[in-house]
This record gives C-alpha cells, structure tokens and sequence, in this order.
C-alpha cells in the first residue's frame, strides 16, 4: 500500500484560497428576468359583444350568453363531453402516439444534457494503468549485456481534473442547460395539447360526417318515395314523364352525395387510428357505429389575457428558451476572464510488478493551472456578440410567440360565438324547411300544389338539414379550438413514463 502524506506546505494555501474564491465567486453576464410584455386586461371577443350581435340578429339566434367556467388546468376537458369512446381515444393517443414518444425522448435528451453539465461542478477523475517491455541498442548503451538493455516498467494512477469556477461559466452553463429542459418540457407540453386537440376535433368530425351522411340517406329515402308516387301516377295516366324524370334527377342527385360523406367517414376514422398509435383500419369497426354530436355551452369564460400566458405551453416553452439564450452570454463572457484548473495524480511507477505498490514507488504531482484567452479576445468578443444576438432573437421569438397565442384566443373566441349564433338559424331553418316539405307533400296529394312545388321543398329540407349538421361540427370543433387556444383542460406536465411505454 502506499502510504498517505501530506501535500507540500506551498500546495495546502493554494488549495484553501481556490476554494474560498471558488464560494465568493459571482457568475459574469446578465441575470435573466422575466420579459415584461404588455398584455390587454380583457379579451375584445367578449360575450357581452356576442349577447348584442345576438339581440340584432332577432330571437331565431337568441342563446344564452353565461359563460361556462374554464376547466381547471390539469382537468380533463374532453371529459365535458361525456362520451367514454372519445376518453379512452384520448387515453391512447397520450399513452401510444409516436410524435409524443419523439417528444418525450428530446425531453430526456435535454435532461441528460443536464445531467452532464452538472457533473462540471465536481472533479473528473480518472484512472489508469499500463505495463511496457522496451530494449535499447547498443549504441543506447554501450557494453551493456542484452538483460541491461531489457527494461520493464509497471505503473498506476488516479488522476483529477477540476476547473474552479470563479467567474459562473459552469454555473451559467448548467443554468442555460436547465431552461432548456424546461423549454423541452413546454415543448412536450405543446405536442401534448396538439395531439389531443386533433383527436377530439377528429373524433367530433366524424360525428358530424356520420350525422350528414345520416340526413342524405334520410333525404333520398323520402325523395325515393316521392319518385315512387310520381310514378304510380304515371302508371294511372295522371303523371307526365317530365315529372318523373325531374323526380329522379333529384334523387340520383341526392344519392351522390352518399359516397363522399361515406369516404370522408372512412378517413376520418383511418386518422384516428393513427393519433393513437394504431395502424388506420384498427377502429373502424368500434367507430362505425353513428353517434350525436355532443351539447355545447353558449358560451366559455376565457378569463384575463394575462392568464393564457401562464398557461400556454407554447409561450413557456419561449420564455425558457430565452433564459437560455441569456445564460449563454454569461458562459462567453467568462471566457474573457482567466480560468483556474486544479489538476493533480496519485500513482505508482516500478521496474518490477513486485514492487509496484511499495513505499519508494509512489508518484504524486499537484498544479493549478491558468488558462487566459485574452490573447485571443477578439473571438471570444465575436462569440459573446453572437450569444448577445442569439438572446435577441429569443426575447423577438418570445413576443411573436406571446401575440400568435393572443390573436388564436381572439379569433377562436370569435369563431365559437358567432358559431352558437350560426346554429340557432340553422335550426330555425331546418325545422322549417322539413314542415314546408311535410305540408308540401299533403298538397301535392290533395292536388293543390304541382310537383316542382314538392321537389323544391325535399331540396330545400335537404340542404337546411346538411347545413345544421355541418354548423354544429363546426361548432364543436371551434368549442376544441378554443379550449386548445386557452390551455385548458390540458396535461400540462411530462406524463409518467409508463404511459408512453411502448407496449
């Protein structure tokens, strides 16, 4: 064993004042502070504006205007819907979808980068061995015998490398490193957002293709009949080949509409499948079977604009990443400083393996080195002025971001409101349109009223109907849109790791 002394008398201060500068050191460049961005109190695209455009719109599009409280934000707000099919889509896409599995990775790549940064705090040690076997000629040592020109050397040794940081280039890089993971866990955040936002805008479309499909096939059983009386009629001498083939023109019409809404139907559920993490036929059979679309609040409270910034995983994301950008200037402008390594070894070195741990073998070596690349500081300026325009960027970057995140809450605010107004004339029109096709039927048998009278109404009923259906799809999807513009109801945090394990 090699026995343990103590360092040389002119090591033990130099080791003590490292240290002490190493705990009163400050860390070079600019501190970050949150960006002060200007933000209005309230939201333009308010109920009450929406309550008055309603009062001039008549009472076909009177709605009431009480605002649905926003969800909490770690509650689920695809569970308002109360249908369990669309939960446990919403389960499985969180669980299996790939694009999140490539988001959680990057978000454990940046944790390992971390990781590593913090691990410049301490010490790198090291260790090694090695053996050698080398012969000098004769010429090297001359009159020796062929055994003095053999040698052996036996050596091992522990090594320690440890930059002292005195002016925070370690402390600003770990610094940069955890905003980055905290940018990353935004960004896991903003796929979370967007992946379940796509399933329920999905899900809720294929409701509606399902419900328009539903009316077509609706619509040209009811023309189907009214060609079968036109017919009858032609068969008793009462009809007019005219009649007849405008009877069927309208129902061949109709009856086109079918395969289109039929293959949206199948897309629809082919996307599905695949936001979960399934190949695109693997739900069709689950998701074959029609359902309604489900009943929409009036209206939703938005809250203050100054919240959706909280909440945004988007402007979290930006904001971290600026924080970033602005520890980084810290990391090049330490580099105009001088930087102090301890280095030192612990080791043993022999000419036979017998003696490589006795007393006499032992190495030892002890340094403080400086490194200083004021030489050099017209790179180090350029490398400080590129971190300093990086930082600019960020903080542009970050107020881009924060106005998109207050245009797509305005303008979904919009959307949604004056969708609920769309949907009260529809329904209006719908139930209008199928009584005027009803009483145009009874006049047509009773002989008060021709054919064309009863074609107009059965196309008229058909596009109210069609209308209806496509208005309250486009209503439930602007109702996800604007959930997804406020960042409400959504996973804001990194999901547990058995969740996106794949199976």
């Amino acid at each position: 064993m090699v026995e343990t002394r103590q360092f040389p008398r002119v090591v033990r201060p130099m080791l003590a004042a490292s240290v002490m500068l190493t705990l009163a050191a400050c860390a070079v460049g600019p501190d970050h502070r949150a960006p002060q961005t200007a933000v209005p109190a309230v939201y333009t695209s308010d109920a009450a504006r929406i309550a008055r455009a309603a009062a001039e719109a008549g009472p076909a599009a009177a709605v009431t205007t009480a605002a649905a409280p926003l969800p909490a934000p770690d509650a689920p707000f695809w569970q308002r819907f109360e249908d369990p099919l669309l939960d446990e889509l919403v389960d499985t896409a969180l669980r299996e979808n790939h694009d999140l599995k490539v988001a959680l990775a990057r978000f454990d790549e940046a944790n390992a980068l971390l990781r590593e940064a913090r691990f410049d705090h301490l010490p790198t040690i090291t260790a090694g061995a090695g053996v050698s076997d080398s012969r000098s000629s004769v010429d090297e040592l001359p009159g020796a015998s062929r055994a003095d020109r053999d040698t052996e050397r036996y050596s091992a040794q522990v090594n320690l490398g440890w930059e002292l940081d005195v002016f925070g280039r370690v402390r600003r890089n770990v610094e940069s490193q955890r905003a980055d993971v905290a940018a990353s866990a935004g960004d896991l955040a903003a796929v979370q957002v967007a992946i379940v936002g796509e399933v329920a805008r999905s899900y809720l479309e294929l409701r509606g293709l399902q419900q328009r499909l539903a009316v077509a096939r609706s619509n040209a059983g009811n023309q189907r009949d009214t060609l079968g009386i036109v017919e009858a009629r032609l068969d008793a001498g009462r009809g007019t080949e005219f009649d007849t083939s405008r009877a069927r023109a309208q129902l061949e019409t109709t009856l086109s509409r079918i395969p289109a809404f039929a293959a949206a139907v199948d897309v629809t559920m082919h996307r599905l499948a695949v936001l979960t993490g399934q190949p695109p036929g693997a739900l069709v059979a689950r998701l074959d079977a029609a359902a309604g679309l489900p009943r929409l609040p009036d209206a939703v409270d938005a809250g203050a604009p100054g919240e959706l910034l909280r909440r945004r995983p988007d402007v979290i994301a930006a904001e971290q990443r600026l924080h970033a950008a602005t520890a980084r200037i810290g990391v090049a402008t330490a580099d105009l400083f001088p930087r102090f390594t301890l280095g030192g070894l612990v080791g043993t070195q022999a000419l036979e393996s017998s003696a490589l741990f006795s007393r006499d073998s032992e190495t030892r070596f002890v340094a403080l080195g400086v490194d200083w690349s004021f030489l050099d500081v017209g790179r180090v300026r350029a490398r400080i002025a590129a971190t300093d325009a990086a930082a600019s960027g960020a903080l542009a970057q970050y107020e881009s971001t924060v106005l998109r995140a207050l245009e797509q809450t305005e303008n979904a605010l919009v959307r949604y409101g004056h969708a609920r107004l769309e949907d009260a004339h529809l329904e209006r029109s719908a139930s209008e349109s199928a009584r005027a096709a009803e009483l145009a039927r009874v006049r047509f048998d009773a002989g008060a009223a021709d054919l064309l009278d009863v074609l107009d109404a059965e196309r008229s009923q058909l596009q109210a109907e069609d209308a209806l259906a496509d208005g309250r799809t486009r209503s439930a999807t602007a109702l996800v849109e604007l959930y997804r513009a406020l960042a409400g109801g959504w996973p804001q945090r990194p999901p547990e790791r058995e969740r996106l394990s794949a199976r």
